[in-house]
């Protein structure tokens, strides 16, 4: 059979959502998606069946059901963690808010993780993407303190009798087309779906408020939830962004690579530039400048599909990685304002261009604040271009931020960062 009249088949098979939306225009569970697509929304929206593998310790294990795969059904493995489980004293977990932590390429579930955000105050789960289970976290006798592998690569893991998919090019771009269910995709969205919908279920959570973060695939899944799942409150991807086929992002020729109508489908059902556009989780978006997978062009305009609340966060030369990818205050902060009403992160408006004078309004809660210019003169790959940074101007009471834009400058953007020391960015502006 014709592999586009099979897809045609199945796309129509699955469940499309028709959701009414919020009254107040809140972010929303109850909101349309309006398209066809590989996932069962409705379905991941239940909460899953569960087993705890280890109910006692600090950090808690589990597997939950998933999607069939070769025909027999599988299960996930996430780590969890609230601020009781830490403590050894139930009595803190009440209406706790909580964050679903997705791992990237070459990572699993990570402990360590977990740990932090259940320290900050959050009901925490954490699942492996890749169909495995990594070992059993390990504490100090003496401390009670979680022993940190420093190699997040060299952490030790098994395959699951019943995994899905492997985390692998196969899984994520050749097998595209005809049967979904062996698509990583598919598996990897009603997982963490199912993952969100179990931290819901949870007695001590408070189901409203809920956040989604990312790292890597981690972020590129991120975009792909947030826009598909609209009761988080808010959502990060980190480095993650669309247009992978589009550019330098090093995934491109993975989609090249295919033939020209599986290349097609893969980029109408999982790049997110084909779902960004339905966002209407908060998000903000952290890169930095130099990302050789997902490179800053794509990530602009990745950026500006958004129709909701957006916010983005460029680093120079921000290092990629899991440990890079979660250290950032401002998820945690951006997460926190959110959810539980913390002070917001400086909000840019849309800056200007004046002949060579940038202009942007800045809304900062935490004067008082900085300023700088962010600019590269070379051309090349993105990925080893050189960036400057300089002093802008920032007006405390009219809050605009002001910079003169070399001639010679290619990409620029400006930042301004708080009292706290947290930064966010302007969009980020290419030379014509």
């Amino acid at each position: 059979m014709n592999r586009l009249i099979v897809f045609v088949m199945v796309i129509g098979a699955v469940l499309v959502g028709t959701l009414p939306t919020a009254v107040d225009g809140s972010p929303s569970d109850e909101r349309p998606l309006d398209r066809d697509m590989p996932w069962n929304i409705a379905a991941y929206r239940q909460t899953p069946q569960f087993q705890w593998i280890d109910s006692k310790s600090p950090i808690k294990s589990l597997v939950y059901a998933n999607e069939p795969f070769n025909g027999q059904p599988t299960e996930v493995f996430a780590f969890y963690a609230t601020p009781g489980s830490l403590a050894g004293n139930p009595e803190l977990d009440k209406d706790l808010p909580a964050v679903v932590l997705i791992h990237g390429g070459g990572g699993t579930a990570f402990a360590e993780w977990v740990q932090l955000w259940a320290k900050r105050g959050y009901a925490a789960i954490a699942m492996d993407l890749s169909g495995r289970q990594p070992t059993a976290p390990e504490f100090d006798a003496a401390s009670g303190e979680l022993k940190i592998q420093k190699d997040h690569r060299k952490l030790e893991r098994v395959r699951l009798k019943n995994g899905g998919p492997e985390h692998g090019h196969v899984q994520k771009f050749s097998n595209v087309g005809g049967d979904l269910s062996d698509d990583w995709q598919v598996h990897s969205v009603a997982a963490v779906m199912r993952a969100h919908s179990l931290i819901r279920s949870f007695a001590e959570v408070n189901p409203e408020k809920t956040a989604v973060t990312g790292i890597s695939w981690g972020g590129y899944m991120t975009c792909l939830v947030a826009s598909l799942d609209h009761r988080f409150r808010a959502a990060v991807p980190v480095y993650g962004c669309g247009y992978l086929y589009e550019g330098e992002s090093v995934q491109k020729r993975q989609i090249d690579s295919l033939p020209d109508q599986q290349r097609a489908e893969w980029i109408a059902m999982y790049d997110p530039s084909a779902w960004l556009p339905q966002c209407q989780v908060p998000i903000l978006f952290v890169n930095g400048t130099n990302d050789v997978h997902y490179p800053l062009n794509s990530y602009a305009k990745s950026y500006n599909l958004v129709q909701g609340l957006r916010q983005i966060r460029i680093e120079v030369n921000m290092r990629h990685g899991h440990p890079p990818g979660w250290e950032p205050q401002e998820i945690g902060l951006f997460i926190d304002h959110l959810l539980i009403g913390g002070q917001a992160l400086p909000v840019f408006e849309s800056p200007e261009m004046t002949g060579q004078r940038l202009t942007a309004n800045c809304n900062v809660a935490a004067l008082p604040a900085t300023a700088q210019l962010h600019f590269t003169t070379d051309t090349g790959l993105l990925s080893d271009r050189k960036w400057q940074s300089v002093e802008a101007t920032f007006d405390q009471d009219s809050g605009v931020v002001s910079a003169t834009v070399p001639e010679e400058a290619l990409i620029w953007f400006v930042s301004a960062t708080d009292s706290r020391g947290a930064m966010t960015s302007s969009e980020v502006l290419f030379a014509k």
